[in-house]
């Protein structure tokens, strides 16, 4: 704060750390601070409020877009009961003076697939845990749910209660947090009844038609209540997922699904449903913290998913590790590169000494040209690669000729693994099971359509475009 007022630049503070040290913690009282030293220049005063909405000052705001973000974004996992599940990068711009004017956040990455998913030992997001915890029965009755957690495939695959976690409490500052962001009414409803529309989908039955490959839905209950969730027609879902259409040429073609291509459907659906809202939200706390206030500087704070390893990595896994690689990279560049740089040009007598801290054979062996993620890129134009063919790439490619590139080596009782990865932090076994499917995220066209057309809102305008 005093260097941005003493050398009028811009500041970012870079908050570096495997996953559960205590970025998202730190992050939090770094925000809390910026937003109290500067709230009026020192003097604390309230802003004069909107007429009608309940809504808090900027600061209040602003530490606010925390429980909000983190009831959507966060979950428990192996290493972390609170675990951040996508990264963030938060702007807080100041007048000339140093007082501030506003903030905005920027997300990055959020693990769609544990909305479908989760592992043994984990959770799915605090909010759905939070709804069910009956804290608030009005909730349960409007979205059509019960308060028992493994009532709902999608939310019950691994834990559903956390010993540090209190769901009732956290759903009461993610309620309280939703009226202070200046959400209307509305759309405060069409987040809830979307959440609640996403535990249905999971509930979803197909069953198979006699002597054909075809799915036809196996009961319209669980469908009656999304349908109504989503302000959507419960037939016109059923219809759009056994029977979607697809363009050929010039015209629009029915096309046959089996069971299980229509529940791969339906959870890509529910994670998209998922992470278009998310964003949106992102979106509208960005219009509230938003002012008309003049800003000169701002101050960042970065805070990623830190490095993980569990015993079953997957893509995600990669995706998390690798930017925590980039972000390791950058440190060590500043902290041993150009400190010795400076001391040559003070003329200090220096020889260089090289720490060994340099990651970019890791880096490079993931994101350059013929890299891990390029082979995937690369696989996923092929309609008829597999996991097999891209493993078979990965190894043609790089086992042997680099020697962050490994043959796993499981112990027993361990998840199977295809390849390990030597990062800065330690050895990952990845495990490239349906990689293709989640690079590639395909969607239920027919059924997007519907959701454009939803009496909800909210729905309709997460897939307006």
């Amino acid at each position: 704060y005093q260097f941005m007022l003493t050398d009028r630049e811009n500041q970012s503070i870079l908050i570096t750390g495997e996953s559960g040290a205590g970025k998202t913690v730190n992050t939090k009282r770094v925000i809390q601070y910026f937003a109290t030293i500067a709230a009026s220049g020192g003097e604390k005063k309230k802003e004069e409020q909107q007429s009608g909405k309940m809504q808090g000052t900027l600061e209040d705001q602003i530490i606010s877009a925390n429980p909000l973000l983190e009831a959507f974004g966060n979950a428990k996992t192996v290493r972390n009961d609170n675990s951040s599940r996508f990264g963030k990068f938060i702007r807080i711009h100041f007048g000339a003076t140093g007082k501030l004017a506003s903030a905005d956040i920027e997300t990055y990455l959020l693990e769609k697939s544990r909305v479908t998913f989760q592992l043994k030992a984990e959770r799915s997001y605090h909010i759905f845990y939070q709804i069910t915890s009956n804290k608030k029965p009005e909730l349960i009755d409007m979205l059509l749910i019960t308060t028992n957690p493994y009532d709902f495939h999608f939310v019950s695959q691994g834990e559903i209660t956390v010993p540090s976690i209190d769901d009732q409490e956290e759903l009461m500052a993610t309620d309280s947090a939703i009226d202070i962001l200046g959400f209307t009414a509305d759309e405060k409803t069409a987040i809830y009844k979307l959440t609640g529309a996403v535990m249905h989908y999971g509930n979803l039955k197909f069953k198979q038609k006699q002597r054909e490959e075809q799915a036809e839905p196996d009961g319209t209950e669980v469908a009656d209540k999304a349908a109504y969730l989503m302000g959507l027609n419960s037939a016109d879902l059923l219809k759009a997922l056994c029977y979607p259409r697809v363009k050929v040429g010039n015209e629009y073609v029915t096309k046959g699904q089996t069971v299980q291509q229509v529940n791969n459907s339906v959870g890509a659906l529910a994670k998209a449903v998922y992470e278009k809202m998310f964003l949106w939200m992102v979106v509208r706390i960005n219009q509230q913290l938003d002012t008309k206030q003049p800003r000169q500087y701002f101050i960042g704070v970065l805070d990623i998913a830190g490095f993980e390893i569990f015993d079953f990595n997957s893509f995600e896994q990669l995706c998390i590790n690798f930017t925590n690689e980039k972000l390791q990279q950058f440190f060590n560049h500043h902290m041993f590169v150009l400190e010795q740089e400076e001391y040559k040009k003070e003329g200090i007598e220096w020889t260089f000494i090289d720490f060994g801290m340099d990651l970019a054979a890791c880096i490079e062996l993931i994101e350059k040209p013929m890299g891990i993620f390029s082979i995937l890129e690369e696989e996923c134009m092929f309609p008829k690669a597999t996991d097999t063919s891209f493993k078979n790439k990965l190894y043609d490619q790089h086992l042997g000729k680099s020697s962050n590139f490994q043959k796993p080596k499981p112990a027993k009782g361990k998840a199977e693994a295809h390849f390990s990865l030597v990062h800065y932090a330690g050895t990952v076994d990845y495990n490239i099971t349906g990689w293709l499917e989640k690079n590639k995220d395909p969607l239920n066209e027919t059924v997007i359509g519907l959701y454009q057309k939803s009496s909800v809102k909210t729905l309709a305008l997460l897939f307006a475009n």
